[in-house]
């Protein structure tokens, strides 16, 4: 096929040696299957700001910790270099998150590096050797949707541990090969200590995978694997060992009524977002 242009300077380079077809096309990056001398990976072509449809990415951003004063300065009055600036931070997120993530012994795609705004990685695969499925393309059985939520609560569990929250997992961020569930998309990871919203995402990234295992096996719907980690989690008493029991006791205290119902409008709102960008994604796809 025809080299896409954001996709020929690694070819020019020597980092990619053949292109062989496009995977997929979402509304935040399009992705193509690459051969790397012997290997097949991925190149994933992070799509510009304002071509992007994840909203409310300042939540996301929160916390993260520049590199330079110079360049945060930049970001933070919206110049044209902090733009850029902000751009480059967006899309090495993603592959910092990843080789965080791997070092941390959670199921992510081995990363190779970002260049020009192209992430080459791992090509995750089935036992046959063809793609890897998402979640949402395959059913499960009672006893396989029990014990892939493990593996994932687990993975949630380390990623904890390792200071960070995906931010915006589901079975759309998930893929299936042949050992179990393989967690993807990490440009949104956020920052679990310095970002406000951090129990939130998590709340909402744990109760979106158990709503769907709980499909295929309805006794998950009970576990409060989230609310047992983040209490533990800032109580300083998590580790990557901790034995999570997926149970939870309310607190007895009265509630912020306020604050309570805000939290479920940024709730609603949020997962409307996801919904459209999940719809749009599926129709955009190769």
């Amino acid at each position: 096929m025809k080299t896409p242009k954001r996709l020929q300077p690694l070819v020019d380079e020597g980092l990619i040696d053949e292109v062989i077809r496009p995977l997929m096309s979402g509304k935040e990056a399009d992705v193509y299957i690459v051969r790397c001398g012997d290997d097949v990976r991925c190149a994933k072509i992070y799509k510009e700001a304002d071509k992007r449809s994840f909203k409310k990415a300042v939540e996301y951003r929160e916390g993260r910790k520049g590199r330079n004063s110079r360049r945060a300065r930049a970001m933070e009055k919206g110049s044209n270099y902090g733009r850029q600036e902000q751009e480059q931070a967006w899309q090495n997120a993603e592959v910092d998150a990843l080789f965080r993530l791997a070092n941390a012994g959670v199921r992510v795609p081995t990363p190779y590096g970002c260049f020009d705004g192209v992430l080459l990685m791992e090509l995750i695969t089935d036992e046959a050797g063809y793609v890897a499925p998402r979640l949402n393309d395959v059913t499960l059985s009672a006893d396989m949707a029990i014990a892939h939520h493990a593996m994932v609560m687990k993975d949630v569990q380390r990623m904890l541990c390792a200071g960070l929250i995906h931010g915006d997992l589901s079975e759309f961020n998930v893929l299936l090969d042949h050992t179990g569930p393989v967690i993807i998309d990490l440009p949104q990871a956020v920052d679990a200590a310095a970002n406000n919203n951090a129990k939130r995402m998590l709340l909402r990234d744990v109760n979106n995978m158990t709503q769907y295992y709980g499909q295929f096996a309805p006794e998950l719907l009970s576990s409060k694997y989230a609310q047992e980690m983040w209490l533990k989690f800032e109580s300083g008493k998590l580790s990557p060992e901790t034995e999570l029991t997926g149970q939870f006791v309310e607190s007895e205290q009265s509630a912020d009524i306020e604050a309570v119902l805000a939290e479920i409008q940024a709730a609603f709102e949020e997962e409307q977002d996801r919904k459209a960008r999940i719809q749009a994604e599926t129709e955009d796809e190769f």
